[in-house]
C-alpha cells in the first residue's frame, strides 16, 4: 500500500491528481484510489509519496508535468566517461558536480521539489536551482548513484534535462526564451485583429450593426483574446498565483487583477450587449507589457553577457610554448594549450595532468579543503589551486568566464550585509503592491455610484500604470552597465553590491609587495658567497615553482639556466618556501623562517638562501612603486585614512615616508594581523578598502568592506576578493571609486524619477481621464525610461570620470 501525506481523494470529475490533465473514460487508479491520466503521471506520485514529498502538491495546484504519451528517453550515452568528462564541473574518486537546464521549471513546487532531490535518491548530496536560469547545481556521490541515474529520476518526475554538449563548450544560452517569442507573437496577432474587427465600433458604421455583423466580430474578438489573456498573459497570471499561494503581494498581482476584470467585463458586455467591450485595450496591454519585459530581459542579457563572455578576468595564464613560458590572458587559451600553474594559483580550465604531482585544492569548488592529489594523465578542474610545486597542464577546455564567476559569487564567499540602497529596492515591491490595491479600490468605491464603466477603467489604469519595477530595475541595470564598463578598464567587480560597498569607504588598507611595488623597475642585488652555476639552477628551480612577486624577480633575475623539478615543495605566506631538487634541500625566506635568529638584521634587507644546512647570502629587492602611487595617496589623503600593512621588513620605510606618516607604516605584519587590524577599524565604524596580491592576505580581503586584488600578468585570483584590478589601471582606482559613487547617485536619480512617474500616473489615472490601453503603454514605457536614463547618464559619467 502506498502511503499518502495527502487527505485529497478522486472527484467527480476525473482528472489526473499528479497533472491536472482530464483522464478520460478510462483513468488509472492508485491504491490509495487517486486518478491518473497515465502511468507515468501514477509512477513519479508513488515515487513521491513513498518518500514523503506529496507537499508537492500542496505548494502548487496540478504542479505536475504531464507524462501521457511521452517516449521512453534513454541515456545511455552518459554512461560514456568522455561524455561525462565534457559535462561535469567537478569530479574526483567520491563525488560529482554537473549544471544541468531543466526548461520544465516553472513554479515554487519545482523549486522545493529538486532542492529536495536527496530524498529521492540519497547519493545526493546537494541540489540547489537557480531559477531564472533554469538550472540545477546538482553535488552527488559516486558510489551511491550516477550522472545517467539522476538524469533518469529528474526525467521520471517530469525534468527532463536538455543536454547539449555545445553548452559545455562555454557558449552562451539566448537572451529570450522561445516560448516568450510565441507569447508575444499571439499577443501582437490577437491586438491586430481584434483592432481590425472593432473598426465598425470606431467609425460608427449603423450598417454593419444593422445586419448583425458587430456581434460576430465581437464574438470573434473574444475567441481572439482568450489565448492572450491565457497564454500569452499567464506569465503575469502564474506569478501572482504563486505569490498568493506564498503569501505575499508582487507587482503582477495587480496586473493580473487589471487584466481579469478588463476580459471579465467586455465579455460581460458584448454577451449581454451592453456594450462593445474592451478587448482591443487588453490584447494593446498584454501585447506591450510582453514588450517592455522582452527589452529588460534582453537589455539585462546584453549587460551580463559583455561581463562574463568579452571582459575576461584581468589575470594571465602562464602558456608554454617552444621552448618558453608566456603570460597570456585567459581569453587567448585554446584546448591544447600547455599551461603552468604555480603553487596558490588557480587552474584556470579544465585540464590533463602534464607534468609534476598535483595536491589540488577544491575548497573554491566543492567547500573542503584537504588537498586533493591527482596522478599523471589525470583530470584537473577548473576553480581548483595548486597547493604544492610547479605542474603543467594540457587544457582540455577553454576558460568559462561565467563558471569561475559563479563559483566567486557563491554563498560560501559572501559575507557583506546588504547595503542602504539594496535594502530599499528590496522592500519597495512590498508596500508599492498594497498601496495601489488600496488606490485602485478607493478609485472603484468613488467611480462606481457615477458611472460603472469608469469605475472599471479608472481601477484598471491604477492598478496598470503604476509600477514599482522602476525601482527594482535601477539597480540591475545601472550598477550592471557600471560593472561592464569598469570590466572594460580592466577593473572586475564580483558583483553590483561591492559598487555599493566602494560608496561607503573611508580607509585604504596597502599591501607591499606586490600591491603598491611592481616586479618590473625593481632591482635584485645578491649579497653573500659567489654562487655555482649549478646552486644558481637549484635557487631557478624553486623560485619558478612561487607566484609571489619576490621568487618571480629573482627567478628573471638569474641568467638563463636548467630548471630541475622539485620535490616536498611547501610554500608559507609570506614567509618563505623550501623542496629538495637533485639530492639538494633548499630553503629561501626570512630569518625566522630559516631559523636563524642571527640573521634578523639581514633579514631586513633581504631574503636568505641555504642549501643543504648551509646560509649562502641573501637577496635584496630594491622595489620600485607602481606609477600612480603618488597621486593616488594624494588624491586619497584629505578623505580617506591611508595604512601600508606590510609582511616584509623594514628595509623600504624611509622610501614611503615620502607617501605615508611613519606611524601608519605598520612592517612584518602577518596574515593575522592584517585579518586583526582591519576588524579592528570596523569595530570603530569604519569601512575599509584592502589592496592585496591576493597570495597571503585572503583573510584581510575577504574581512575588509571591499577586498581588491592587484594582478600584473599574473594567476593570483582569490575568492576571498570582490574585485580584481588589472596593475596597467593601478592609479585609475580613484576615479573608480568617484565613478562608483556616481552611479549610485544616478540610481537614487532613479528612484526619484519613477516616484514622479508613479504620481503623475496616477493622478490621471484615478480621474478616469487615462484608458488602460495608454496605461499599458506608459507601464512599460517607464521601465524604459529608467533603464535608457540609468544605463545612459552612467556611460556619460564613465566617459566624464575614467581614461
Amino acid at each position: 500500500m502506498v502511503a499518502s501525506a495527502d487527505t485529497r481523494t478522486i472527484q467527480e470529475i476525473q482528472s489526473c491528481y499528479h497533472c491536472g490533465d482530464d483522464c478520460g473514460a478510462h483513468p488509472i487508479i492508485s491504491e490509495d484510489e487517486k486518478a491518473f491520466c497515465c502511468d507515468g503521471c501514477r509512477m513519479v506520485y508513488e515515487i513521491l509519496a513513498e518518500n514523503d514529498l506529496c507537499k508537492f502538491y500542496e505548494i502548487e495546484e496540478k504542479p505536475g508535468m504531464s507524462l501521457k504519451a511521452r517516449r521512453e528517453e534513454r541515456y545511455a550515452y552518459l554512461d560514456d566517461p568522455e561524455i561525462i568528462d565534457r559535462l561535469v564541473d567537478y569530479q574526483d574518486e567520491k563525488k560529482t558536480r554537473v549544471s544541468l537546464f531543466l526548461p520544465q521549471i516553472h513554479c515554487a513546487s519545482c523549486i522545493w521539489l529538486l532542492e529536495n532531490l536527496y530524498r529521492l535518491d540519497e547519493a545526493v548530496m546537494e541540489s540547489k536551482v537557480n531559477f531564472l536560469k533554469k538550472e540545477i547545481y546538482l553535488t552527488f556521490n559516486n558510489e551511491g548513484t550516477s550522472l545517467r541515474r539522476l538524469v533518469e529520476v529528474l526525467a521520471s518526475i517530469g525534468y527532463a534535462p536538455e543536454i547539449r554538449l555545445s553548452d559545455a563548450d562555454g557558449k552562451a544560452r539566448k537572451a529570450v526564451d522561445k516560448t516568450f517569442y510565441y507569447r508575444l507573437g499571439i499577443a501582437g496577432f490577437a491586438f491586430g485583429n481584434i483592432m481590425l474587427l472593432s473598426f465598425p465600433e470606431y467609425l460608427g458604421l449603423e450598417q454593419a450593426a444593422a445586419q448583425g455583423w458587430e456581434r460576430v466580430f465581437s464574438l470573434l474578438s473574444i475567441v481572439l483574446a482568450l489565448p492572450v489573456v491565457f497564454y500569452s498573459g499567464s506569465v503575469y497570471l502564474q506569478s501572482a498565483w504563486q505569490g498568493l499561494r506564498q503569501g505575499h503581494f508582487n507587482i503582477d498581482l495587480p496586473i493580473s487583477i487589471g487584466i481579469l476584470a478588463l476580459f471579465i467585463r467586455s465579455v460581460y458586455e458584448i454577451l449581454f450587449m451592453s456594450g462593445a467591450g474592451y478587448l482591443d485595450s487588453l490584447a494593446g496591454l498584454v501585447f506591450f507589457l510582453l514588450i517592455g519585459r522582452w527589452f529588460q530581459q534582453k537589455t539585462y542579457y546584453q549587460l551580463s553577457f559583455e561581463r562574463d563572455y568579452k571582459s575576461y578576468f584581468p589575470i594571465a595564464a602562464t602558456l608554454y610554448k617552444n621552448g618558453t613560458y608566456d603570460s597570456v590572458a585567459l581569453d587567448k587559451l585554446a584546448v591544447g594549450d600547455r599551461v603552468l600553474v604555480r603553487s596558490s594559483e588557480i587552474i584556470p580550465a579544465d585540464g590533463i595532468l602534464h607534468s609534476g604531482p598535483a595536491r589540488i585544492d577544491y575548497s573554491f569548488v566543492t567547500g573542503e579543503d584537504d588537498p586533493v592529489r591527482v596522478q599523471l594523465g589525470e583530470r584537473v578542474y577548473a576553480g581548483g589551486r595548486q597547493t604544492g610545486e610547479a605542474i603543467e597542464l594540457s587544457l582540455v577546455k577553454t576558460p568559462s568566464q561565467s563558471y569561475l564567476t559563479r563559483l566567486w559569487n557563491d554563498e560560501a564567499f559572501q559575507n557583506k550585509d546588504k547595503t542602504a540602497v539594496s535594502r530599499l529596492a528590496d522592500n519597495a515591491g512590498k508596500f508599492f503592491t498594497w498601496a495601489i490595491l488600496l488606490i485602485a479600490t478607493g478609485t472603484f468605491i468613488y467611480w462606481y455610484p457615477k458611472d460603472l464603466g469608469i469605475a472599471i477603467n479608472a481601477a484598471t489604469a491604477v492598478l496598470i500604470i503604476a509600477c514599482p519595477c522602476a525601482v527594482a530595475l535601477s539597480i540591475p541595470f545601472t550598477l550592471g552597465n557600471a560593472l561592464r564598463i569598469l570590466a572594460k578598464r580592466g577593473f572586475y567587480l564580483k558583483n553590483t553590491s561591492v559598487i555599493e560597498q566602494m560608496r561607503e569607504v573611508d580607509t585604504v588598507v596597502f599591501d607591499k609587495t606586490g600591491t603598491i611595488t611592481q616586479a618590473s623597475g625593481s632591482s635584485v642585488k645578491y649579497v653573500g658567497s659567489p654562487l655555482s652555476g649549478n646552486e644558481k639552477d637549484l635557487l631557478r628551480s624553486i623560485a619558478h615553482q612561487s607566484n609571489h612577486p619576490y621568487s618571480r624577480a629573482v627567478f628573471e633575475n638569474l641568467e638563463s639556466g636548467a630548471v630541475y623539478p622539485v620535490k616536498d615543495f611547501k610554500e608559507e605566506a609570506g614567509a618563505g618556501m623550501l623542496g629538495e631538487v637533485k639530492g639538494h634541500f633548499i630553503r629561501f625566506g626570512k630569518a625566522e623562517f630559516i631559523g636563524e635568529a642571527s640573521f634578523a638584521e639581514a633579514d631586513k634587507k633581504g631574503s636568505l638562501l641555504e642549501i643543504d644546512g648551509k646560509i649562502l647570502g641573501r637577496y635584496e629587492l630594491r622595489p620600485g612603486l607602481r606609477e600612480g602611487f603618488g597621486e593616488m595617496v594624494t588624491d586619497w589623503q584629505n578623505d580617506k585614512d591611508l595604512y601600508l600593512l606590510s609582511g616584509d621588513g623594514e628595509r623600504d620605510r624611509n622610501l614611503l615616508q615620502d607617501y605615508l606618516p611613519n606611524e601608519k607604516l605598520l612592517f612584518r605584519q602577518s596574515p593575522a594581523d592584517k585579518l586583526k587590524f582591519i576588524r579592528g577599524k570596523q569595530e570603530s565604524k569604519n569601512h575599509v578598502l584592502m589592496m592585496g596580491d591576493g597570495l597571503n592576505d585572503a583573510g584581510a580581503l575577504k574581512q575588509a568592506d571591499v577586498g581588491i586584488v592587484v594582478a600584473e600578468n599574473t594567476n593570483n585570483f582569490t575568492p576571498a576578493c570582490d574585485a580584481i584590478l588589472d596593475a596597467k589601471n593601478f592609479g585609475q582606482l580613484p576615479g573608480y571609486l568617484r565613478f562608483a559613487r556616481k552611479s549610485i547617485s544616478v540610481v537614487h536619480a532613479s528612484f526619484v524619477l519613477a516616484f514622479l512617474y508613479n504620481l503623475v500616473g496616477l493622478s490621471f489615472a484615478v480621474q478616469g481621464t487615462l484608458a488602460p490601453v495608454v496605461a499599458a503603454i506608459l507601464m512599460p514605457l517607464s521601465s524604459i525610461t529608467v533603464v535608457v536614463f540609468g544605463v545612459g547618464l552612467s556611460s556619460l559619467y564613465a566617459r566624464k570620470l575614467l581614461k
